[in-house]
């Protein structure tokens, strides 16, 4: 049976979301995210609506930047209870569309606003477009929300296909379309190569995934090691990557961006042990134990590095979360007297 997998992703869903809540910011520009004090705040850009990236704005951008491009625009806080209650409804939606993976279909939620389906008991192309269509009517009908659908013969071309769709796109890819479908498209285009990856490719002339496509299998591991086996398989649209369907959440965490950069050790201590606090009662209210816990931190420039430590066994202990996560954000402090700008704790769940 041949593989056809569905990818789903919402448009713009937190600001799409607050354009709902509020019609009347319809149309204009949104920035969900950090407070913009009037250019001078902290933090970063959560998404934008598509009338607010016409300006440069884009999430991960700085709340001060996204200001500059743009004061006029509706900056909004990020109100993560209302989008999880909205993605919930969603993926409800989604789900149905699939049956469990021991009657040859599957799901996977990947986040808040997007997932997988695997489709391949449909046995023909043609039905996976026509359950796109009315999987985007119907969550378009009961969410008023628009979502934009990619379907290829794996993971890695539904979601580029998708990309490629927004917003409220529906594009069909099929395996003998693979190939024109890769060539043209940058290398950043494709999953995994992020900026150091493609400023390195650049510098040797490789621009399109059709000039990637040129370089061996060798060449792209003495480049990149490990990862340039998967770049090479990529840039050829091979991913033989399953659509799990478990729900487990797969990591929790949590960051506070400063008011100022600071090295005030008080200051920084007191606030991560809040957070190490309040993602401790999240864990043992979901019932879950962590084994690998990561701490980020970004210096004055927006450097940004992390440290993990993994445990023996998995545990709920917050006596061993403290310790061993405070000896993470310890190393940050001797390592380098730059001030600090953000810190975060994840962990990894089991």
């Amino acid at each position: 049976m041949q593989r056809i997998i569905l990818h789903i992703d919402m448009d713009y869903f937190f600001a799409q979301i607050e354009e709902q809540e509020n019609p009347q910011f319809k149309g204009k520009p949104i920035v969900v995210g950090a407070d913009p004090k009037e250019g001078k705040g902290r933090g970063v850009v959560s998404t934008a609506s598509y009338s607010a990236r016409k300006y440069g704005i884009h999430s991960a951008l700085p709340i001060s930047k996204a200001y500059q491009l743009c004061p006029q625009a509706i900056f909004l806080p990020v109100n993560m209870e209302l989008y999880q209650k909205v993605s919930e409804k969603i993926m409800e939606i989604v789900k149905k569309y699939s049956p469990p993976p021991k009657f040859g279909g599957g799901w996977e939620i990947v986040s808040l606003d997007e997932a997988f389906l695997d489709v391949s008991f449909l046995g023909s192309y043609e039905k996976a477009k026509n359950l796109a269509t009315k999987l985007k009517n119907e969550i378009l009908e009961k969410e008023k929300l628009t979502a934009t659908v990619g379907i290829g013969p794996n993971k890695l071309i539904a979601k580029m296909a998708t990309n490629q769709a927004k917003p409220n796109g529906l594009l069909l890819i099929k395996p003998n379309q693979v190939k024109s479908f890769l060539e043209p498209l940058d290398i950043e285009d494709l999953p995994g190569i992020g900026p150091k990856t493609a400023e390195k490719l650049r510098e040797i002339g490789i621009n399109k995934i059709k000039e990637l496509q040129r370089l061996s299998r060798e060449k792209l591991k003495e480049m990149f090691g490990k990862v340039g086996e998967t770049i090479y398989e990529r840039a050829r649209g091979i991913d033989e990557e399953p659509v799990s369907s478990e729900e487990i959440i797969k990591s929790i965490g949590k960051q506070i961006t400063f008011e100022k950069d600071t090295r005030d050790s008080e200051i920084i201590f007191e606030n991560f042990e809040q957070m190490i606090n309040e993602i401790h009662q999240e864990l043992l209210k979901n019932k879950f134990s962590f084994r690998t816990i990561t701490v980020v931190c970004r210096y004055q420039g927006f450097e940004t590095h992390t440290k993990s430590k993994t445990l023996k066994e998995a545990t709920q202990d917050l006596g061993v979360l403290k310790k061993e996560a405070k000896k993470l954000l310890l190393k940050f402090f001797l390592e380098s007297k730059k001030p600090i700008r953000l810190i975060g704790l994840r962990l990894k769940i089991c």
